[in-house]
């Protein structure tokens, strides 16, 4: 599904980050004796360390922590609030959604409720809120994408563990007319195809297969992903959707000022900006030091573009997610804050 935003677009306000002190770096992972080393780590991912919780440390805490950040950063108080969107896939707790404990954490009583599309959950939120703000919406929305992610993958499993991190992104999201030429959504793409859930998925813990001592015992709970499978359709639903996202909106990959994929492996983001012609110097890559943080990366990854002067008003900026469903969601957009609305 494609679509683009009319004169009243969704245009970020404001952004912020949370990452836990934790570090697990490639050198505690050699230690572990999984056969792995940080070479091999670095040439297969591009990952030296990524953030980990402490063990009072949760997926809640991180989104209220970059809620806070974003909200400071759009000049507004929490009670200015409209809507809060989590995008996870490691809840706080199978019922209520996390949005309920971040809202209460931030001390608001306005909509709140969860975006699962794992990888792709900030992106396909962003859309959501875009929608919002197309209704009519004139309250700011707060969209945060927040994982907990090394806990849900087997501590000695070398597919998974090399590659998972924790932390959270926030956004802002307001209305703005600021004309054809203003900030704010441009267009986006989305799509899934179940045919490939099972390419990435924790099993047990739901209704298909509960919890049970022997789904403990069998490590059904652990995250189970088909590595060389993923990167593949990776790639391709990457150039595909980015494509389709920047047509709707005009413009060709030349365009993009900043391209901004999901921090999946630093093999799917350069081939995927290489098959777009997107040159290395405009690609905005943080794998390195957070790992995969899933709905996470995107947000996290222009808080700290924004923050260190590289993201200015008037680019055009292209993010890609994709992961587990598989989900995918792209989206353009200028770069910019809010003008003109009230």
């Amino acid at each position: 599904m494609t679509g683009g935003a009319g004169p009243r677009r969704a245009a970020i306000s404001g952004w912020g980050l949370a990452a836990p002190e934790g570090k697990l770096t490639n050198a505690d992972l050699e230690a572990r004796d999984i056969g792995t080393s940080d070479q091999w780590i670095l040439d297969r991912t591009g990952i030296s360390e990524r953030r980990m919780c402490a063990p009072d440390e949760t997926t809640a805490g991180l989104a209220i922590a970059a809620g806070n950040a974003a909200i400071k950063s759009a000049g507004i108080t929490p009670g200015d609030l409209g809507m809060v969107i989590v995008a996870t896939c490691t809840p706080e707790q199978p019922i209520p959604e996390t949005s309920s404990f971040v809202a209460e954490g931030l001390g608001v009583r306005c909509g709140a409720f969860d975006v699962g599309a794992a990888c792709a959950g900030f992106s396909y939120g962003l859309v959501v809120a875009a929608g919002l703000v197309a209704a009519g919406t004139s309250a700011p929305i707060l969209l945060i994408g927040a994982e907990n992610l090394t806990r849900v993958v087997d501590p000695v499993e070398r597919g998974t563990v090399i590659l998972f991190g924790d932390g959270a992104g926030a956004t802002v999201i307001a209305p703005s007319t600021g004309g054809p030429d203003g900030p704010g959504l441009l267009s986006w793409d989305m799509g899934s195809d179940g045919s490939a859930a099972h390419l990435i998925e924790i099993t047990a813990g739901g209704s298909r297969q509960p919890t049970t001592a022997e789904t403990v015992a069998a490590g059904a709970h652990w995250m189970q992903m088909d590595g060389p499978e993923v990167f593949r359709r990776a790639v391709r639903v990457v150039v595909e959707s980015s494509n389709a996202a920047l047509a709707r909106a005009g413009l060709t990959a030349d365009d993009v000022d900043w391209f901004v994929p999901h921090q999946a492996n630093a093999r799917i983001v350069t081939a995927a900006a290489n098959r777009l012609k997107i040159p290395a110097e405009r690609c905005i890559v943080n794998i390195d030091r957070y790992g995969n943080t899933s709905a996470a990366s995107i947000p996290i990854a222009l808080a700290e573009a924004a923050d260190d002067g590289r993201l200015s008003d008037g680019d055009i900026v292209l993010s890609c997610g994709f992961g587990a469903g598989m989900t995918w969601s792209s989206a353009v957009l200028r770069w910019g804050r809010p003008v003109g609305a009230s």
